[in-house]
């Protein structure tokens, strides 16, 4: 089937009270494992592509791919980007083929930040492709787009309000507490927060950097509105470690192949685990 927007399952999931799992993709091999477990558990599902997958893989590789997974597979998928840095780059992945876009003005003042994801949501919507935004800051790093812990600054629900209202965008990533990359220790997550924005907005809630937050948790923050959980952290751990043990018990292996392909089935293990937690299994 073609590539869906994520608003559409994200409404079905509003309706069914459960999350879509947005996994980033940065390789063939994740993109396959991506669409292999979400078949495996009968799961709508999103791949979503970083500023630092489209550097390295490059947007028409990554759209190509994506499409050519989505045709072949028996479950709705998305094709998503992640962190959009401008409406230039948001264009250009609409032009290729992604069936949503996330315009990230969030290191914007707020009246900025509502102009620019308002021009996104205008474009985007003209050819149904579904936008997403940000308001707050997430902390760490995700490709080199980087918010120091001192600065980070959780969503504000007042702000959530009028942002929502004003720009009309179909889901929000809220900053409650995750963080992009590895944590140093476990993160606690804002859940009053969290309770409050949703009380003042009626759109899907995001929740990034999802990865090493405590399964409790992440169900926890669904029950609450997140219709939309962001994992890639998670991935690269199992997909490198599974290499490393391959080349450590083989160190003469020169077949790609045989190092890759253990990859891509700890990959599909770590996607399906996660979208159990988030509920989304049988969904499709």
């Amino acid at each position: 089937m073609a590539l869906v927007p994520v608003a559409q399952l994200l409404k079905q999931a509003e309706a069914g009270f459960y999350a879509v799992g947005a996994f980033n993709c940065n390789n063939m091999e994740i993109v396959q494992a991506i669409v292999a477990a979400a078949e495996a558990e009968g799961a709508p599902v999103i791949m979503q592509a970083s500023q630092g997958a489209i550097k390295y893989a490059g947007i028409e590789y990554i759209a190509a791919m994506a499409r050519l997974a989505a045709g072949r597979a028996s479950v709705p998928v998305a094709l998503h980007l992640d962190h959009g840095t401008s409406f230039e780059q948001v264009v250009q992945c609409i032009r290729h083929g992604f069936s949503s876009v996330m315009i990230d003005g969030s290191s914007l003042p707020l009246a900025e930040n509502i102009a620019l994801t308002r021009q996104v949501v205008a474009v985007a919507r003209a050819v149904g492709v579904s936008v997403e935004a940000e308001l707050g800051k997430i902390g760490g790093t995700e490709d080199n787009i980087t918010v120091s812990e001192r600065e980070a600054l959780f969503t504000d629900p007042d702000e959530a309000e009028v942002f929502v209202r004003e720009t009309g965008v179909d889901s929000l990533a809220v900053a409650v507490g995750t963080a992009h990359g590895r944590y140093r220790g476990t993160p606690e997550l804002d859940f009053p927060r969290l309770q409050k924005i949703r009380s003042k907005v009626n759109i899907p809630l995001v929740l990034h950097g999802s990865s090493g937050v405590p399964d409790d948790a992440v169900k926890e923050a669904i029950r609450l509105g997140v219709r939309k959980v962001n994992i890639d952290t998670n991935i690269r751990e199992a997909f490198i470690l599974s290499m490393r043990q391959v080349l450590l018990s083989n160190p003469g292996e020169i077949d790609p192949r045989k190092v890759l392909g253990p990859a891509r089935e700890a990959a599909v293990e770590v996607i399906r685990k996660k979208i159990r937690i988030f509920g989304s299994s049988n969904r499709a």
